[in-house]
């Protein structure tokens, strides 16, 4: 979170944010510290409980409740590398790029952190920008959830025929959305 108020606060603001999956939980903490780096928030793909994170992911939910951070991190690392969901080839082979360049440590300490998530839906609902929730209908989370969260936060929602990629598998409607978010915060 520190990183990027930093990085905020080196340009100009107030900016538009878009965070993606874990990196949305981390935009979130940020606007709480400095709600006035941000003119807009788009959450994409973001974890839509606090607390156990994983307790409603498909397969990994009840194993969740039971095993430690560095356990479900490598199951999801396996899942993900062995495309078990039969992703696209090109998708495919950039995560497994991806993840022989990340840090395993690094991993386990956003599953960490995932199994115990802060609840910011009251600060959200504060927040004196507009919000997004997009989410592919194929996300990890079921989509009941993604719009529950929404309607919480008093965010819009959108809803792409996709998985937990939207920014990648649908690009063109995300990005026709996010200038109506852009235009309504003024």
């Amino acid at each position: 979170m520190a990183d990027l108020i930093a990085f905020l606060d080196a340009g100009s603001t107030p900016v538009h944010v878009l965070g993606y999956s874990f990196a949305g939980i981390v935009a979130e903490l940020a606007l709480a510290e400095r709600p006035e780096l941000f003119a807009s928030l788009v959450l994409l793909g973001v974890p839509p409980q606090p607390g156990q994170a994983f307790r409603r992911v498909r397969w990994i939910g009840p194993l969740s409740r039971v095993l430690p951070p560095r356990q479900i991190a490598g199951l999801t690392i396996w899942a993900i590398v062995s495309n078990v969901n039969r992703v696209p080839l090109g998708r495919l082979a950039f995560v497994r790029r991806r993840f022989g360049v990340t840090n395993r440590h690094s991993v386990d300490e956003i599953v960490g952190l995932m199994k115990r998530m802060p609840a910011q839906r009251a600060l959200l609902r504060r927040a004196p920008i507009p919000c997004l929730v997009a989410v592919g209908d194929r996300d990890v989370w079921p989509t009941a959830l993604h719009r529950e969260f929404a309607r919480q936060i008093g965010a819009k929602i959108r809803v792409y025929r996709t998985g937990h990629s939207p920014c990648e598998t649908t690009p063109n409607q995300l990005a026709r959305d996010m200038p109506a978010l852009y235009r309504a915060a003024g």
